[in-house]
């Protein structure tokens, strides 16, 4: 059974290895060291995490274990739209994937940022990437196409 809540504060140390597994792989390609996320432009998504007020972040736990992870925040990042919209990051561990747990994640998020009065969501994903799909199925609109990637908008 998959229980979906919110991260606890022990937790956050999390969210490098879901930025880690939020790293779309093409076919074919290799892995870049774990490394990568400590760049400027992928920290943005997690550093200080939980202390800005517009942070908001869900687990799903399988067993006892948490798998996945979706988060949002305000920050100037790939999916950035304006200074009102939070942009939204989600993955999970690469066994738990293709089973619904993103999608009820994703779900669980667009509730709880439509309650918290936010009337937007934004995030960047590459064409080629799987999860395309499934913000395509949230109602994610295309707002402009950037070559090998899309930033996409969820009206809430």
């Amino acid at each position: 059974m998959t229980v979906i809540r919110d991260i606890q504060p022990e937790e956050l140390p999390l969210l490098d290895d879901f930025l880690y597994e939020a790293i779309f792989i093409p076919e074919g390609i290799s892995a870049p060291p774990r490394s990568i996320i400590e760049n400027e432009d992928l920290q943005v998504y997690v550093r200080d995490f939980g202390k800005r007020p517009d942070d908001r972040c869900l687990v799903a736990e399988v067993d006892g274990k948490v798998v996945g992870a979706v988060w949002t925040r305000i920050m100037d990042d790939y999916g950035h739209i304006d200074n009102q919209t939070p942009s939204l990051a989600i993955s999970l561990y690469k066994e738990y994937r293709g089973q619904g747990i993103g999608t009820a994640l994703l779900q669980r998020m667009l509730e709880r940022l439509r309650s918290d009065g936010y009337s937007q969501v934004s995030l960047s994903v590459q064409k080629e990437n799987f999860a395309l799909r499934m913000y395509e199925k949230a109602v994610f609109r295309v707002v402009a196409n950037r070559g090998e990637e899309v930033l996409m908008v969820c009206e809430l």
